[in-house]
């Protein structure tokens, strides 16, 4: 499954350049989402959560009030893939406001 092939740190830094706001944190994608209240934060949380479970995919995420912080990484396949990157651009559309 290609979903599941670790990309090479060259991919990864290509990946970025089209994920707005992300950057590979301790092996990685790594966002933190500012919303301007603890509701949108959460409605944000929820629909991500959705869109996650029906990749089959988790994300690694922290809220506090008004902020969501999203770390992502295929944990069968041991670094970050497609999966994670398709993950953060659906996490930026959700996240316009």
């Amino acid at each position: 499954m290609s979903d599941l092939k670790v990309l090479s740190s060259e991919e990864v830094k290509t990946a970025l350049k089209q994920l707005n706001g992300w950057t590979e944190k301790d092996g990685k994608l790594h966002r933190q989402f500012q919303f301007p209240s603890f509701v949108e934060a959460f409605g944000f949380m929820s629909s991500v959560a959705l869109v996650a479970e029906s990749m089959g995919h988790h994300p690694e995420w922290f809220n506090v009030y008004n902020r969501v912080t999203i770390d992502l990484t295929t944990h069968d396949a041991g670094g970050i893939t497609n999966k994670d990157v398709d993950l953060a651009k659906k996490a930026n559309e959700l996240a316009k406001f």
